[in-house]
């Protein structure tokens, strides 16, 4: 091992040779464990979570958002293609409850927000609902 010159030993550690166990094998298990933990807080990857919307006009997608006093709280995400022409503030929280109650019964709209996509067109809502 130490006639070896460092061409060698950088030969051995790209192709591997090194037999389980011996020193130069836990090195590169080793640098590989740290750059897998340590790299997603160093290495900025651009990698973010996609906001789903559901795919066909007549899907619904339910998160649960917790509670409030006794009852529970849901997220519902509907989108615009379900709501029709709703334009007033009105309007959209009826249609959302059109979509949201054959699902879940009566509920109490608290509040709803649009989610928009790259160019700022609404494509969705997300309304929370207390049931």
């Amino acid at each position: 091992m130490a006639n070896q010159s460092v061409g060698q030993v950088l030969k051995s550690y790209v192709f591997w040779t090194y037999e389980r166990g011996s020193i130069h094998y836990d090195v590169m298990v080793t640098l590989i464990l740290i750059f897998m933990f340590l790299s997603p807080h160093l290495l900025d990857f651009k990698d973010r979570p996609v906001e789903t919307v559901a795919l066909h006009a007549s899907e619904v997608l339910v998160k649960e958002a917790g509670t409030s006093g006794t009852s529970s709280r849901f997220m519902f995400q509907i989108r615009s293609d379900e709501m029709g022409n709703a334009t007033s503030d009105a309007e959209v929280k009826a249609a959302i409850l059109r979509a949201v109650e054959p699902i879940s019964g009566e509920v109490t709209l608290e509040h709803y927000e649009p989610v928009k996509d790259a160019q700022g067109k609404v494509i969705a809502y997300d309304a929370w609902v207390l049931r």
